[in-house]
């Protein structure tokens, strides 16, 4: 990469991601682009300086801040989840989570949420489960959270209690400190039954979303 000027190849190979991801956000207008005839180029310069931008506004500040909840859940990504198997829910959910903004890539969301699960469960007791995963199509954490009005009884959980409560995060592939204490924190913040009762018996999605973020 000591060329000024840098192809798709060269610019998905120094980021560390697909071909596919670099021409997306290039047509998006979400990197730094320009085309010469019909083919995307990229100036090392300006690249170098959007890297640094986006690891210096996603990673570093976030994980040197206080998780806030409301800074990425929205009312409109609470859900009274219908499906009572594990893998019907997660794809309720998925679907919630798609709409966001941070989500580009729907298809890939879905695909690697139930890949994930695959590998391990991620319910943690009480209740509660966390499906999570880090991707290059999604441009910032994001979350949607499900209450299920029928219990989940086939999630494979460390307590052997059905899950009745979804949280799923969704974050850049480059916020691995800020997912990470954000799945810490809500794990702590959900040990609260206070909590966990309001939330399973809340009438709408709204009244579970301000029991949430409530400090």
């Amino acid at each position: 990469m000591e060329d000024d000027i840098l192809t798709i190849e060269e610019v998905a190979k120094y980021l560390r991601v697909s071909d596919r991801t670099v021409y997306d956000w290039a047509q998006k207008g979400e990197i730094p682009a320009g085309k010469i005839g019909t083919v995307w180029r990229f100036k090392k310069s300006e690249l170098e300086r959007w890297v640094n931008e986006r690891l210096s506004s996603s990673s570093v500040k976030k994980s040197d801040s206080e998780v806030q909840i409301k800074n990425f859940l929205s009312p409109d990504r609470v859900i009274f989840v219908k499906n009572s198997s594990k893998r019907d829910a997660i794809i309720e959910l998925a679907d919630v989570l798609a709409v966001a903004p941070q989500v580009k890539n729907k298809e890939e969301l879905v695909t690697e949420i139930l890949k994930r699960e695959d590998l391990m469960s991620t319910a943690v007791g009480r209740g509660i489960a966390i499906p999570h995963v880090r991707l290059s199509s999604v441009t910032d954490l994001v979350m949607a959270v499900g209450i299920c009005k029928k219990n989940i009884e086939d999630y494979q959980t460390v307590d052997n209690e059905p899950v009745n409560l979804l949280i799923m995060i969704a974050a850049a592939y480059n916020q691995h400190t800020y997912y990470l204490k954000t799945i810490s924190y809500l794990t702590a913040k959900l040990k609260n039954q206070t909590l966990r009762d309001t939330l399973k018996s809340a009438a709408t999605p709204r009244e579970a979303y301000d029991a949430l973020v409530k400090e």
